[in-house]
């Protein structure tokens, strides 16, 4: 198989993955969410009314994440010539505003009409038995999140593959299926203490903590969405290696900077700049550049372009960023 046939083969199941946990979680909270609002209306409870409402939220985080992989896909033309990867990264920060907006939101407004107008709730029993499936249902999905999370964070831990990351869709579900677990148990505890203390409000204020970690997560989401949207650089031992391959060529006396973009979550772009041997003629100068663009493509499948510009050492120090 060709280079580019196994960087397409690589990507295509990359995709694959991305899209079954995101499928999984999907299918996860249509169902839970339903069964959430039936709860709600059958027994009265403010937490299984505002876990409903997550659940939903969810479900609509899912679809926007999919459509976001499609745009993403899109092959670059004249007006984005890198291509509509980090497309993906704006409908990531769609997702934690509706997080933010709705899902909390909704959550503490629910809670803080609960507690100010406390309503006895109706047979339990219905809203034990509703959480009950929507754990084993999003504890499911977790897991799968998690696996696939693992298998690509290699040895770094958690949070720092979470800040590393340049694909958002494996750690939002991850987040989102933390999120909803958390919420889970405090809907029950919620439920449980409002029939054990016959305190109707302590069920709005389950669903205000519900509302204030819905809050915190799509907070983060919007931060790790920003620097991506922004633009972040590559892995800094990816950027040693293509500074590595630059430095060992007898034509090039210094490698003055080499900056890297992601333009996608598999797709960088790098631009060096390198002082040339003075006495190198221009026809060998550009046989050069096009050898070093092929020895850095071969280094990472993810670098899809390579700018390579000839520089006197002297100059790039004056135009470097303060």
């Amino acid at each position: 198989m060709s280079r580019e046939g196994a960087m397409t083969e690589r990507s295509r199941r990359g995709h694959l993955k991305e899209n079954l946990v995101l499928y999984g979680a999907l299918a996860a909270n249509v169902g839970i969410a339903v069964a959430k609002f039936v709860a709600a209306a059958i027994t009265g409870s403010s937490s299984m009314l505002t876990e409903g409402v997550h659940s939903l939220v969810d479900s609509g985080n899912q679809l926007l994440l999919l459509y976001g992989q499609a745009r993403a896909r899109q092959r670059p033309d004249a007006r984005h010539p890198f291509g509509y990867g980090r497309e993906l990264y704006f409908w990531t920060f769609v997702v934690a505003i509706l997080i933010f907006a709705i899902g909390a939101g909704v959550s503490i407004y629910e809670g803080i009409l609960h507690i100010r107008a406390p309503e006895p709730l109706r047979n339990p029993l219905v809203n034990y038995a509703v959480l009950a499936i929507a754990f084993l249902l999003e504890g499911a999905s977790w897991t799968l999140a998690v696996r696939e999370f693992n298998a690509g964070r290699g040895d770094a831990g958690w949070w720092q593959a979470v800040r590393d990351s340049k694909d958002p869709a494996g750690f939002i579900v991850l987040f989102e299926d933390s999120a909803a677990l958390f919420g889970l148990a405090v809907a029950a505890i919620g439920v449980w203490a409002s029939h054990h203390f016959g305190r109707p409000e302590l069920d709005g204020i389950a669903s205000i903590a519900i509302g204030a970690v819905l809050a915190a997560v799509a907070l983060f989401l919007a931060r790790e969405a920003k620097g991506l949207i922004i633009g972040e650089a590559a892995d800094p031992q990816l950027i040693e290696r293509l500074r590595a391959a630059i430095e060992r060529r007898p034509e090039i006396t210094s490698v003055n900077h080499v900056r890297t973009i992601h333009t996608a979550p598999d797709s960088i772009f790098v631009a060096i700049s390198a002082d040339f041997d003075d006495a190198l003629p221009l026809g060998e100068a550009e046989r050069l550049i096009e050898e070093m663009e092929c020895d850095l493509k071969a280094i990472s499948p993810a670098v899809s372009s390579v700018y390579i510009r000839p520089e006197k050492r002297a100059d790039a120090l004056l135009d470097r960023p303060g």
